[in-house]
């Protein structure tokens, strides 16, 4: 019998994830008998009471399993430390708020049975906002601007991959999903829907971390920040030479009236010396994402594991369950 993996990522999310495990075993109720299946929460070192009620609802169903990381890992990243845990042969992810309604579900699992390896939820609208929304299709329409490839609009908060895309993904994960799924041209079935709000809680994403994933984007799919330098950069440079020149023939001609004061030397410098600036900041971006694909990082390290096979002897975790003192397996 296949198994269905479902995995819920979760950051101080406590009055959600009860709610959200019981939709998901109710979801998964008409699947009994056709599918196994297993919903795994990770909690990201949250700091509320979110491992606590899973504990809870994992004591209760051994069906739901919980990852506790050792420190906040953020998501869509390499250190995803869901790898190697699950046993499913498709993967669904779905946020832990109910913005991604879970009834969709049965609706993914169809298109995979129908032969889609990647099925992906994509707002159409959302009630989180009509200018944070509007901002996001702001976003996605520079950065299709910029891709080399034609990207995917809107897609985030739920879904589903076959196993083999889901390890591909995982083996070669320099780039985020849905930036990694336009790359490899993998044909992707698009669930449509609105977003809703929030069930509880608050967003952990601030405007910096909107910011911050914004600039790591851009650098993730194209190089064209690097050539819109270089070619601004001849630009002005072709500039400054020119009006140089127009100065020193305005000084021939006019070699006794001729005044020109500090004022447009110190604007040139100012203006000059910001661009240089600003191009040095977008040369070091791209510097710091080769630094951070070329070093070495610690491999990502969880505290408790719940309801796991041969959890004991898992080489990253470094807390069992039931230990009151912290002790590193050996591996």
């Amino acid at each position: 019998m296949k198994k269905i993996s479902i995995l819920v990522p979760c950051f101080n999310e406590e009055q959600n994830i009860e709610p959200m495990a019981q939709k998901l075993c109710e979801v998964m109720k008409q699947y009994d008998g056709k599918y196994d299946y297993e919903i795994i929460f990770r909690d990201n070192a949250s700091t509320d009471k979110s491992l606590s009620v899973m504990r809870k609802i994992a004591l209760n169903n051994k069906a739901i399993k919980v990852i506790a990381n050792s420190r906040n890992y953020g998501t869509d990243t390499k250190k995803d430390t869901f790898v190697g845990r699950i046993q499913g042969d498709v993967v669904i992810s779905i946020a832990c708020d109910f913005q991604e309604p879970p009834e969709l579900i049965p609706t993914f699992i169809k298109e995979w049975e129908n032969g889609y390896e990647a099925v992906c939820g994509q707002k159409i609208g959302s009630k989180e906002g009509k200018i944070k929304y509007g901002l996001r299709q702001l976003f996605y329409r520079i950065i299709n601007a910029f891709s080399d490839v034609p990207q995917y609009s809107n897609i985030s908060g739920i879904v589903l991959l076959s196993r083999r895309i889901y390890d591909l993904y995982n083996q070669y994960n320099d780039m985020y999903l849905r930036y990694f799924l336009a790359d490899i041209g993998c044909e992707i079935k698009l669930i449509k829907y609105e977003q809703r709000k929030r069930k509880a809680g608050k967003s952990s994403y601030n405007v910096w971390r909107y910011l911050s994933f914004s600039i790591d984007s851009m650098t993730s799919i194209s190089v064209a920040p690097l050539r819109i330098a270089t070619v601004l950069g001849f630009m002005m440079s072709f500039l400054s030479f020119l009006v140089g020149m127009i100065y020193l023939v305005y000084k021939l001609i006019f070699w006794y009236d001729f005044d020109p004061g500090t004022a447009p030397v110190v604007i040139g410098m100012f203006f000059l010396g910001s661009v240089i600036i600003f191009f040095i900041g977008v040369l070091g971006e791209y510097v710091g994402k080769l630094f951070q694909m070329t070093t070495k990082q610690s491999p990502p390290i969880v505290n408790e594991l719940i309801n796991f096979e041969n959890d004991n002897n898992d080489p990253f975790l470094i807390k069992r369950v039931g230990d009151n003192k912290q002790e590193t397996n050996n591996e």
